[in-house]
């Protein structure tokens, strides 16, 4: 594929007022400051076949990376993927128990004249549910396209995850803790989508945020304990975390001292669990391209730089920060927190851009399987405060 070629994408007008809808569906809950991260007024318009080959570009990928992995964890990989060493019980504990569910992630796909290419996987703590799931969905009521195809499928299929991780565990009681730090609006929006969804699927769930919950590691009283109402507290087997396992490894050692020991004697299970960092880990591009090289879904990764155009990545990057973009030695940088993590190096790929001169990633969420999709746009580089643009899907 040339460096330069691209794809068009068509865009819609998309009218309505998108939280009215929300409310008026009884979702409420998840309406983020009244949407203002969401882009009223346009749609994106794919094919059939678009729409399906990015699903189908999600659980390739995922089941990819799963064949990628050397089954017994050796030192030698994790640490090429970057794992904190503080982690790697934890991380070979959780992937060698079929118990311990992976509940979803988010492939950030380039759409290209020679079909989907991954960016990145965003397989621990991804966001934009609400968007996804719930949002653009009801911008086909206010938009009055009722009858519009929409692949926004990311609630049910997070129901039916849910459900396994229960069924998984049935020597658990099935009450969950849902947390997210607590400044943040966003998160908190994330889990309450994540919350509703494990009701349905059977859960007694509590949302709060995680500096609320507490933990016990001996006694009577062992395990992960939360407040649910005046002078009220509980016990939790089930927790979500809406934290970063790389954070908690480096700046919460005595929480995943804690997380570990409640684990390893199954007091607790973790969602999403700590194996997916290797997922999460951008040295995982690397180790595809050198797994399955020249495979139609990848661009070519390296730990060194490459010739030509490309992008530089911090492993844990978030956000769009700290990335470069290198170009026979012209350099554009983003400003970021993770100018001192290791450094992957992917090839450059050009996003499909409209006619206004906006760049689209499409974002395409695994639960099981491909199961929705959402696109952002930026005029430059995609970063958490990139427009979010809902799609519809017709032929």
């Amino acid at each position: 594929m040339l460096e330069n070629s691209k794809t068009s994408i068509r865009t819609v007008a998309h009218g309505g007022d998108v939280e009215k809808a929300v409310r008026g569906l009884g979702w409420e809950w998840c309406v983020e400051d009244g949407c203002a991260n969401y882009l009223p007024g346009e749609a994106v318009v794919i094919s059939e076949e678009e729409a399906e080959e990015l699903l189908d570009a999600a659980s390739a990928l995922y089941d990819m990376m799963v064949q990628a992995v050397p089954n017994d964890l050796p030192d030698a990989f994790l640490k090429v993927l970057g794992i904190p060493e503080n982690l790697w019980q934890l991380v070979r504990l959780s992937w060698n128990d079929d118990r311990q569910w992976h509940l979803y992630g988010r492939f950030d796909l380039a759409m290209t004249p020679d079909g989907p290419k991954l960016l990145e996987f965003n397989a621990d703590t991804a966001t934009s549910i609400p968007e996804t799931a719930v949002v653009q969905w009801a911008s086909l009521a206010a938009a009055g396209k009722n009858e519009a195809n929409q692949y926004s499928g990311l609630y049910e299929a997070l129901v039916e995850q849910l459900k396994q991780w229960r069924e998984q565990n049935s020597d658990l009681a099935p009450a969950l803790l849902v947390t997210y730090i607590g400044a943040s609006l966003e998160d908190e929006a994330n889990c309450a989508v994540i919350t509703q969804a494990a009701i349905e699927a059977g859960f007694e769930a509590h949302l709060c945020p995680i500096e609320d919950m507490t933990i016990s590691t001996e006694g009577e009283e062992k395990g992960i304990w939360a407040q649910v109402d005046t002078d009220q507290w509980r016990h939790f087997p089930f927790l979500f975390k809406l934290l970063p396992w790389e954070q908690i490894a480096w700046e919460e050692p005595e929480l995943l001292d804690s997380l570990t020991l409640l684990s390893r004697s199954r007091t607790v299970t973790i969602a999403n669990p700590a194996y997916t960092l290797l997922f999460q880990s951008k040295g995982m591009l690397a180790w595809l391209w050198k797994a399955f090289p020249y495979h139609p879904l990848l661009l070519e990764a390296d730990l060194e730089p490459l010739t030509g155009k490309y992008i530089k990545k911090p492993y844990f990057g978030r956000e769009g920060q700290s990335i470069e973009v290198v170009d026979r030695g012209k350099v554009t940088k983003v400003e970021g927190e993770y100018d001192q993590q290791q450094q992957v190096y992917q090839r450059w790929c050009e996003l499909p851009e409209d006619a206004k001169g906006y760049q689209y990633q499409a974002g395409v969420f695994w639960a099981g399987e491909g199961s929705a999709i959402g696109f952002r746009r930026e005029k430059g580089i995609i970063t958490n405060l990139s427009q979010f643009v809902p799609h519809l899907v017709e032929g």
